[in-house]
């Protein structure tokens, strides 16, 4: 493995160095493609790349920001902490397009109106990004993507001021609804999301940081200007690929459906314990470890990584970490007071939830709602019930 990673670092500066002494021809052209959504989550977004093609040296490569190896060494810790490095890589046009055709992807290319030195600036740039040390990046998903990067390239090399404006029936959005303009919310990668994210993202995304997304900075780069002469950044626009194959999702099988399910069992256990005065230790025990540890799991990505998006996350006011340490006394028939006192404490977390919801501090997914119902009614039986069973 160590040998085959040796022989592509020399094959990548051999090719960086080999065309980085290329000087454009006037017949070159620099283009923006925008690849649309796939069917799984890591390719729910889109992609973006940068093409420079030059008929004078049968140049046709494309560079895109997206690149990321599974096999690296620590990968799914370094992602868990927030510590994840993106690569830039180049490929040949043709294949890259033809790729993304048979998966029956959405392609559209916008050729920039660039002077030849900025397309020989932008060139150069991008040679010395895929060189071995320079190739890695700090992964951010909302300021330092495989989208923001090429925004930040374009921007550098050109030689005059760029005006972004505001895309016709352009409407600002918080980055948890432009999350869910391109992941259904009723869906499990959408149900994790919002589980995982806190109400750092519900705040309005400012305008320019919209193009996070791929389909966001092409209808901004369609509109934009150059400041002084006020020509549009983009000459000419086409669709190579028109095909887009859309994910099918079926509610059945939803967040909201199956915790819809679940909350129903147990509200129907909770009415036939309170019909007989008895409790069901199983459905306790269940319901206190499996919000304990999602709890200590927020808390994990709030204070433990890196991560920009999963701080102040309010999931914790239904998932609530201290759970996990009431496990024992589930077990008993007899409880103190303070134990009633911290299920009451639990209720009041739950409608502070719908506190945070119904005021805009944190959108929480639909499939919550179930959830949420059940909690209350299973912790307002609780405390019922242990008020009856208490220690003298």
């Amino acid at each position: 493995m160590k040998k085959i990673y040796t022989v592509l670092v020399l094959l990548s500066t051999i090719f960086s160095v080999g065309y980085g002494q290329i000087q454009l021809s006037n017949y070159s052209e620099v283009s923006i493609l925008t690849i649309g959504p796939g069917t799984s989550l890591n390719d729910a977004f889109g992609h973006s790349a940068i093409r420079i093609k030059d008929p004078m040296y049968q140049l046709d490569l494309v560079y895109d920001f997206g690149r990321y190896n599974f096999e690296t060494k620590g990968f799914y810790l370094n992602f868990a902490k927030g510590k994840l490095n993106y690569t830039v890589e180049w490929s040949q046009s043709k294949p890259f397009i033809a790729y993304y055709k048979s998966v029956q992807r959405e392609v559209k290319s916008q050729t920039l109106h660039f002077s030849l030195a900025e397309k020989q600036a932008l060139f150069q740039k991008l040679q010395q990004n895929i060189l071995p040390q320079n190739k890695s990046y700090a992964y951010d998903f909302f300021y330092n993507n495989c989208v923001t990067k090429i925004k930040d390239a374009i921007i550098s090399v050109s030689q005059r001021p760029l005006n972004f404006k505001e895309p016709k029936d352009f409407k600002q959005h918080t980055f948890r609804a432009l999350i869910r303009s391109q992941v259904a919310q009723n869906s499990w990668g959408g149900f994790g999301i919002d589980l995982a994210l806190g109400s750092v993202i519900d705040r309005v995304a400012p305008t320019e940081d919209h193009m996070f997304l791929p389909r966001y900075m092409h209808r901004f780069f369609e509109v934009a200007t150059f400041k002084n002469s006020n020509e549009l950044l983009v000459e000419k626009q086409e669709v190579l690929n028109a095909t887009q194959l859309s994910a099918k999702s079926s509610f059945w099988t939803s967040p909201l459906f199956v915790f819809g399910i679940l909350s129903i069992l147990i509200i129907a256990v909770t009415y036939k314990n309170y019909k007989n005065n008895t409790r069901t230790t199983g459905i306790d025990v269940l319901i206190f470890a499996v919000s304990g540890i999602i709890g200590v799991l927020i808390l994990l990505l709030w204070f433990a990584t890196d991560h920009t998006a999963t701080a102040y996350n309010y999931n914790l006011l239904w998932a609530f970490a201290f759970n996990i340490l009431l496990l024992p006394t589930l077990l008993k028939t007899t409880v103190k007071r303070r134990f009633i006192g911290y299920l009451k404490f639990l209720i009041l977390l739950l409608f502070l939830m719908l506190i945070h919801w119904f005021t805009g501090v944190q959108s929480f997914n639909i499939g919550i709602l179930p959830i949420w119902i059940a909690l209350l009614i299973r912790y307002t039986y609780l405390c019922k019930w242990y008020s009856k069973n208490l220690n003298p």
